[in-house]
């Protein structure tokens, strides 16, 4: 394989086979290609783009660089879904075991929090006792007993892509919809799934913040599956508030246990059923949006869907008494209240500078290695529309100390933008994507 000669045809606009993106991609996971040499590719790439073959080629290469789950012995209809990132986004917890109590089997990969943007472990690892440092075994069992299992990337799972991420990372080269979509799909597609549901965010709080972008990496990633035998729909769904009340890891479990239980603000409930309907037509166990809306009701309504949350935690060597009892979850030692100087309506808040000072509690990582601080976070009394008189809470912080807390306040208070008339408001869901 000659590295020189790849880089100077991706530079000039050339294509690569499926054989040379293959070789190129193994290589640089043994070791044989070096950094210096793949960055330069990945800045070719950056520049000059790839069609939809290459990057279907590139993710293949990618999942098959190691481990890639058989769960064909698993019955039942293997279905999962991604979000591409958000601020107050925990609708995985909500919606995983919601999905499995429907009959649908929910093999989930998840991530950490990165930036601004949250990541599922960490909210999950905010539960005493909870695992996701799971084996193959240990996640094809849960998924047999369960329906669901949630775990974190192993060494062996994709190892390609953490090398090339941590290289894009350090080289400008992250921002590239070929690369992201192939990093995404990778890893999903190495669970063994039959189905894909993508949740691709737009908005101030989103990886891709403008609408085209958002719909051009979506189609690139259902591309991607379609290509290779897998059944995907993406749903755009807007991120220019936090969705829900809470930001935070332990907060945001207790938001989610609450929406199981049927307690849940409005744009939450929407994002969570629109994805539901989606997994359940994939999974062929609704013919139409509106009968799948109907059995993911009733899951709730049944305490279905809590019972499966309930029985994942313990599954994965969590207390399922958390269930009951919040006290069990890391709790802030201070407490700070953010109010409003004048009376009006919340006309904005701004989720990307929410995500930012998230991390400067601890609530996510600024690099890879940052410890978070499970309890930290926020809930917002008020969200956009909503009518506030002068004083009344806008938003709570949670932070290890008053000091901490206080280091925030005044730009959160600047995030929130109150206003004497109501803003026009929409739904979150902005689109839904069939196949290309």
């Amino acid at each position: 394989m000659n590295i020189y000669e790849l880089i100077r045809r991706k530079r000039d606009r050339g294509r690569l086979a499926p054989a040379e993106l293959a070789e190129l991609v193994a290589g640089y996971a043994r070791g044989r290609v070096p950094d210096y040499q793949m960055a330069a590719w990945l800045m070719a790439v950056f520049f000059r783009g790839m069609n939809a073959d290459e990057t279907a080629a590139l993710t293949e290469a990618m999942m098959k660089s190691g481990d890639v789950f058989d769960l064909s012995g698993v019955a039942g209809p293997k279905v999962d879904k991604h979000s591409t990132g958000g601020v107050g986004d925990k609708v995985s917890l909500i919606l995983a075991p919601l999905a499995a109590a429907c009959g649908v089997v929910v093999p989930m990969v998840s991530g950490r929090s990165l930036g601004h943007t949250g990541g599922t472990l960490d909210k999950l690892e905010s539960i005493p006792g909870f695992r996701t440092g799971l084996s193959p075994e240990e996640f094809r069992r849960n998924l047999e007993q369960v329906g669901v299992s949630m775990m974190g990337q192993t060494e062996r799972l994709c190892p390609a892509d953490r090398k090339m991420y941590a290289l894009r990372d350090v080289t400008a080269t992250v921002d590239s919809v070929p690369l992201i979509a192939a990093s995404i799909m990778s890893k999903k597609l190495a669970e063994g799934i039959d189905g894909l549901v993508l949740d691709v965010k737009t908005g101030t709080g989103a990886f891709m913040s403008r609408l085209p972008q958002a719909r051009r990496l979506a189609r690139v990633m259902m591309g991607i599956g379609n290509r290779m035998g897998r059944k995907v729909v993406a749903v755009i769904t807007g991120m220019w508030e936090p969705l829900g009340r809470s930001v935070g890891n332990a907060l945001e479990v207790v938001e989610s246990i609450e929406a199981l239980k049927g307690n849940w603000p409005m744009d939450l409930e929407e994002v969570t059923l629109a994805l539901g309907e989606e997994m359940l037509l994939l999974a062929e166990r609704a013919g139409t949006r509106a009968q799948a809306r109907r059995l993911l009701l009733r899951a709730l309504s049944t305490g279905a869907a809590l019972d499966r949350f309930r029985r994942l935690v313990k599954a994965q060597g969590g207390d399922p008494a958390v269930v009951d009892d919040y006290g069990l979850l890391p709790a802030a030692r201070a407490r700070v209240e953010v109010k409003a100087q004048a009376a009006g309506h919340v006309r904005s808040i701004d989720a990307l500078q929410v995500g930012l000072l998230g991390v400067e509690l601890g609530v996510g990582r600024a690099k890879l290695g940052d410890r978070v601080d499970p309890a930290a976070g926020f809930v917002f009394r008020h969200k956009v529309g909503d009518r506030v008189e002068a004083g009344g809470v806008l938003v709570e912080v949670h932070a290890r100390s008053r000091a901490r807390a206080a280091a925030v306040t005044e730009r959160l208070q600047q995030a929130i933008v109150v206003g004497r008339t109501a803003p026009r408001t929409g739904g979150r869901v902005v689109a839904r994507l069939a196949r290309p």
